[in-house]
This record gives structure tokens, sequence and C-alpha cells, in this order.
């Protein structure tokens, strides 16, 4: 094959000398507008794991670069004043010139031919030249290729909301450095980070905001770099700032991150009768926030994974395994450095925590890293963070503190009079059991087994106002005595039995009532019996199938708040500690608060305080009905993912209303409002809006969605995303998930019921066993493990 690549940058370097080490009999040619020596950038991130995959894939080149590496294992965070250190992340940094440098010596090597300061304005006519038979698009983020065929491969570009840049200094580093500096105009922050014996790479960021109001937008380079000097002379200790962009005048050094994905990567160009593929690599297909320093990792990634490809011979095959593949390696990636990027974009929200949570933010901002992760990379950090944080929760629970650490889903809450031991919540989940409203020996079976499992408060499901407010017959309710003195069995069950909490959570089924059994066909209406329907306006759930809900009328909010008042007081009744009110997932109070369902003219339509206007009024009723000593908090959707539908900026001003009328917690849910809904899954994926709400609105929050594993909660508590975290699906499966995660991790201080304590004893038995036969079992193979155990 012929092969040419255009753009001499790590991806088409890498990938030209992959490809002639397996294939010696392929022509491979690499074509760079710049000269061999010129590089705008200063140094190099790499992972020990990325190096890892380096050796395995070109030992010689990998060598040299390991040779020219700084490497480090702490990342150091200044703070208001303070530094937080942790260790064992095993990062190296490298000059990106003798990155560059290596891999052209390694493409010489391997008979590569490189071609310096030739510009491409024409792939087709450099394909007829070389008689390609393939082309490699590497050619950058501003790649003109791929904006010259972009109907094909169809580029999303997002600009971002900050402004950096990238400059150098002599300031020697020996840990990845986070500086952050306030000024009257907000906040800065410096990456900074050694990359060779003498120079440091330091990248300045700030809100394109703060830019603009600090003048930075008129200034030349020499008062920019005066700028950052004075406003991270701390950090620098005397030490000069350095540009390496001379040809750039004025601020136009300054870059915003241009978040970039391509829905195809692969085009054929006509030639002369013949198709000749056009494929696209590194940052011309894809980009990912510096923050997480994987750029060039994905770029180095791409040519390893294209090289590998082309061996199978079928090229059309190869290029879709290879877009495949990589495609969703890179959609991971992309997800954790916007994650990342979205944390940078937003430090002013995480500015009142104390440095030691500041810090565990940041080092987790991306999901990636993860509270066991960090014990795993630096156990005496994470030891000493959680003895900070269970301290801190102690007092603030006004408990005893505990003499060690103790993992953070594991500290007590206090809100109002009720003490949570932990901060597991088992989630309200529909079980569709009840006969005319009434809760059985079902309901004391499922949520007694879950109060026995180790949660601090066990949230009963969607209990309904009034008969016309369930979902479905089988809902549970609190409109009649019978309803009352069924539910008292169960608290004073939950109550006597263990140390949990019971909450009710109230709401009404509006437009989305009279259906049937999820397991019977979910949202779908009843075959018979089917009862009116009213919401905020006249809707259809699902169209050309739901029942049609009318719009209410002023006598039926009136009614229905009449409803939520008696149930509450029947809640109270029956001793629940803890009340939700339900405003989410469409039902008839998210249905007022939504503009997707919310058309009314009245005072309770139109802007967001008007659309909040009625749940709110039912907040201050039900509030005032409830006992001061006893908690409530909000269910809200805060997102709809629907365009036109409410934001998680929209959430956090839903947060600060019902904050206003006195809601103790905002639970952080989304969706479930609209069937053209397109929700974006993963592991936690619901926690940025629990964290934008609580670390902006100032408000405490429940996360709840995907999260599955102690690791989660730690995580989510430990970094201040939340407050409490509300498991549900894992729930079903174990009651018991609670007092399973804590031996998993090897926390063994965690509450107990008396009657399950000799099972505690043999299961950590069992886990201390396992440790030891994992010990004992190191290194050998599993026939020696096999004739060991049998000798005993």
């Amino acid at each position: 094959m012929n092969i040419v690549c255009v753009g001499g940058g790590p991806a088409g370097l890498y990938f030209a000398l992959l490809t002639r080490k397996r294939h010696p009999e392929h022509t491979v040619v690499v074509v760079e507008r710049n000269r061999p020596s010129d590089t705008f950038g200063w140094g190099v991130v790499f992972s020990d794991q990325t190096l890892g995959h380096l050796a395995q894939a070109d030992e010689p080149s990998a060598r040299d670069i390991l040779q020219s590496f700084n490497h480090w294992d702490d990342i150091d965070v200044h703070f208001k004043g303070r530094t937080v250190t942790s260790g064992g992340h095993g990062f190296c940094g490298i000059s990106r010139k003798r990155l560059l440098n290596i891999l052209q010596e390694r493409c010489r090597a391997l008979g590569v031919e490189l071609v310096f300061e030739q510009d491409v304005c024409d792939e087709a006519e450099l394909a007829r030249r070389y008689r390609a038979d393939l082309v490699v698009a590497c050619d950058g983020v501003n790649s003109a290729i791929r904006q010259r065929h972009a109907d094909v491969f169809q580029p999303e570009t997002e600009p971002r909301l900050c402004r950096f840049v990238w400059l150098g200094t002599r300031k020697r580093f020996d840990a990845f450095t986070f500086a952050f500096e306030e000024t009257e105009h907000g906040w800065f922050q410096a990456h900074a980070y050694q990359y060779d014996g003498e120079t440091s790479t330091f990248i300045v960021e700030t809100l394109e905001s703060t830019w603009r109001a600090a003048g930075l937008e008129s200034m030349e380079q020499a008062d920019a770099l005066a700028f950052c000097e004075r406003l991270f002379a701390r950090h620098l200790d005397g030490h000069a700032l350095m540009a390496n962009a001379a040809h750039l005048r004025g601020s136009a050094m300054w870059i915003r991150f241009p978040r970039l994905a391509c829905r195809n990567w692969v085009h054929r160009l006509e030639l002369d009768g013949r198709r000749v593929p056009l494929v696209l690599m590194g940052d011309a297909a894809h980009t990912a926030h510096f923050s997480i320093g994987s750029g060039t990792k994905l770029a180095l990634e791409d040519a390893i994974e294209l090289a590998r490809a082309l061996d199978g011979g079928d090229i059309d095959a190869a290029l879709a395994r290879y877009q495949d593949l990589r495609m969703v390696e890179v959609l991971k990636l992309q997800s954790a450095a916007r994650n990342s990027m979205e944390w940078f974009e937003n430090v002013a929200r995480y500015t009142a925590m104390e440095a030691e949570q500041f810090a565990y933010s940041l080092l987790t901002r991306s999901q990636r890293l993860s509270h066991e992760n960090l014990r795993l990379r630096d156990p005496d950090y994470v030891a000493g963070f959680e003895r900070w944080f269970a301290q801190r929760a102690a007092l603030q629970a006004g408990v005893p503190a505990p003499e060690g650490p103790v993992p953070p889903m594991f500290t007590p809450y206090r809100v109002r009079g009720v003490l949570l031991k932990n901060r597991v919540v088992v989630s309200p989940m529909a079980q569709y059991s009840a006969e005319d409203g009434t809760v059985g020996d079902y309901h004391l079976a499922h949520l007694g087994a879950r109060a026995m499992g180790g949660a601090a408060l066990v949230m009963a499901e969607m209990t309904c106002v009034s008969a016309d407010a369930r979902i479905t017959p089988g809902c549970p309710g609190l409109y009649t005595p019978e309803h009352t003195a069924a539910w008292k069995r169960i608290v004073d069950f939950v109550h006597g039995a263990t140390d949990a909490r019971i909450g009710v959570q109230l709401g009404h089924a509006g437009a989305k009532g009279s259906t049937r059994a999820a397991w019977d066909g979910i949202d779908l209406p009843l075959d018979e019996g089917n009862w009116p329907l009213v919401a905020a306006s006249s809707q259809q759930y699902i169209e050309g199938v739901s029942q049609t809900a009318r719009a209410a009328t002023p006598d039926d909010l009136e009614r229905i708040k009449r409803d939520f008042v008696r149930a509450t007081e029947a809640a109270a009744e029956a001793g629940f500690d803890w009340l939700e009110l339900h405003c989410a997932h469409g039902y008839l109070l998210s249905s007022f608060i939504s503009p997707l369902t919310n058309l009314r003219g009245d005072a309770y339509g139109g802007s967001l305080e008007n659309r909040c206007r009625y749940p709110l009024e039912v907040f201050a009723a039900v509030r005032a009905a409830w006992p001061q000593d006893r908690p409530i908090s909000v269910r809200v959707s805060a997102h709809d993912w629907v365009e036109g539908g409410v934001t998680p900026a929209d959430a956090v001003e839903i947060a600060r209303l019902f904050k206003e009328a006195g809601a103790d917690m905002i639970d952080c849910s989304s969706g479930q409002v609209s069937k053209l809904e397109k929700p974006v899954f993963g592991r936690m994926f619901q926690t940025p809006f629990s964290d934008r709400i609580r670390n902006e609105a100032g408000i405490p929050t429940i996360a709840v969605g995907a999260i599955y594993e102690a690791d989660h909660v730690n995580s989510i508590i430990a970094a201040g995303r939340a407050d409490l975290c509300a498991v549900a699906r894992p729930h079903l499966a174990n009651p018991a998930w609670t007092l399973l995660e804590a031996a998993r991790i090897g926390y063994t201080g965690a509450a107990w019921p008396r009657q399950y304590r000799a099972g505690k004893l043999q299961l950590e038995r069992n886990l201390e066993r396992e440790r030891a036969l994992q010990a004992a079992s190191a290194g050998l193979s599993p026939q020696q493990v096999a004739a060991r155990l049998l000798e005993g």
C-alpha cells in the first residue's frame, strides 16, 4: 500500500512508524506544513498506564521517550494559602519538541518518508501525486481537510467557557501542581508540571468573563505575562513566565478550548476511477480537555488501533473496525474530560469548601478516579481525609467524634431533629402491590427487610394523596384511616426492630395516572375502570395512547392542596420520620414546573417563578402541617432531556425557591416528563445535577441514579456532590446492600442488627480467609494453588 499522512504531529508520526514496523512493504509518507524543529506547545503528560501501551506498541521509541521523561507521583493543590498533597498518581512529562524528535528519528530509521514545509491545500492532488491507497488526515484540531469534507465527517464543535494560555517557566515543580488565586474579577487557576531538567509547563485558565473584566483581552503578550507573574508570584518563586507563540499578537495567545466530536471518521475520495479512503485521526477527529492530559494519549492510541486494523488486508473492514472501536474509547474519555473541564469552568462553585474537600473534589472531578482508587494510590492521604471528614460530620450531627478514619458513607448526618446513622437512603420504588391504597404484609416485608439491611433512611414509594392521584390501582395511599393504620404498623416495626429511619413520599400522578402496573405495560392506560385525570395543562403523556388529562381549575387546585395537607397529617400520625414532596417525573406538581407541560396563561404559567407557584403553595401547606422537628425533602427533575424543557440551570433556581420556602433537601432526579426525552445514561449520571444544586443553590441534596457501589457513595459524599445517596435497584436485588458493601470495603464499624451479627462474624471470617488465600497464592499457577489447597 501507499499511505500518506497529512500532519506531522504525534498521531501522524506514530501511525507512520507503527505501520512501517508491521508492514515494511508499505510506502508511508508524512507531510507536515511546519519545519522539523517547530512546535507551539511546551510539555506533554502521560500516565504510567499510557507508557505501558507505548512500550507494547513499539519498544525502541517507548524506551527513548521514557529516558527523556520527568516522572512524579504527587499532586499538589494550592488553595486559600493551604497545600494539600496526594501521591501515587504516576505521571510523566516530556517536552513536546523532544517527543516529536524521537518519533521523527524512529520514522527515519524505519524508512518513513518525512516531508516538511509543505501545506496541503488539495488532498486529492496529494493522493494522486503519491498514488495513495489511503490518506490519513491528522492535521490537528483546526483540520482543513475535515472542514473541506464537513458534510461527510459532520463535526460538532463547542467552544467552551474558559480562556487559557500555554506558558513555560524555569521554576521546577516537583509535583503536578494546581494553584488557585482569587482576584476582584473572579478566580484564575494554573496547571503546572515539570517536563525536563529545567522547564515546566504553566497553563493559566479563567472564565471568559473574568478574562475580559481583568483587561487581558486588550493586553499585549508582555503585559499579560507580567499580569500572570504577579498573580501567581508565590508559586513561581521569582521565576519568569515564557511564551513560545511570538507569531501571535495581542491577546491571540489566549485560547477557548474547542470540544470536538465527529459523527464519521471515514470518507472516500473519487480519484480517476478509484475510491481512495480518507480517515481522520487524533485532534482532527476529536478533542479532550487538557485538564486530564489526554489529547496526545488519544492521538497515539488512535495510531495504534489504525495500524493494528490494517493488518487484516481488507481496508474497508479495517477502517470500519477502527472507527467503531476508537469512537467508543474516545466517547468514554471525552465524557470524563467534560466532567473535568466543567469542574474548572465552575471553580467558584466549590470555593466555599475547606481546602481538604476542595482538593478531594478536584482529584475526583472526572469520575474516573474514585475513593478506592485514591486509597490504592495513597492510603495515608485517604485515611487522613476520612479522619478529617468524620470529625467534621460528627460535629455537624452533634455526636462524639470517632478516633480513627471512617468511610464518608458511614458518617452520621442530622436534619432538624432526625439523626441518620449513615448517608445511604433506600430510594422510593413503586411496588404496585397495595389494595385500594392500603399497604399490607408485602410492604412490611419489603420495607422492613431494607430497614434491617443497614441503610439509614428507608423511603416508601410514592404514596398518593387521593384515589384519583394514584398512578395505578396498586399504588398506596394516605387518604383513609385504614391507610394510616396500615402504614403505622410498618413504621412501628422499623422503629422497633431497627435503628433506621423511615420516610414517605407524597405525590399526585397527574396526567400519568390511571395506568397499568409496570409489568402489564408501563404507562399504558387501564383496560377498564379508568378515572379522570388533571394536569397543569391539557395533555396526553403518550400521544395517541394515554388518557387526555384536562387542565386543573382553581377549584381542583384548592382540593388537591387540601388532599396533600390531609395526607401529611396522616403521615405524621403514622409516625414517619421524613416526608418528601414529589415534584418530579411529569407527575402533577412536576407538570406545573416544566414548560413542556405547563401552557397556562394564568398566574401559574409563564415564567419559571410562576410555574413553581402552585408547587410552592402546596409545599407551604405541607410544611405547616408537618411537625417542625421532622425534615421535608423535595424531589425534582433537574433536567427534562428535551429541547425547551427544564435545564440544570433552571433546576438551581427551582432549588433556591424551595430553599426559601423552607425545604431541607433537594432529591435530584431527572427526566420522565416527556416521552421525547433523550437522556445520557452512565454510572452516577445524575450526580452532576446534585453537585450543581448543592454548591450553587446552597441547599443539601440527595444524589440518585446508577449509584451501585460503596465506592460511588464514598466519592460523592466526600467530594461534596451530595449529602445523602439514594440507592434503588441494588436494594431490590439485596435488601442488605449497605451491610454487604461495608464488608466489601473492609469496614467493620457499620451497625448490624443483632439478628445478623453471627452472619456478620462468619462473613468477616470468610473475607479474611479469602484475603489470606490471595496472599498465599500470589505468583502461583492454578495447578499449584489447587495442590496446596488439597494439602490443607
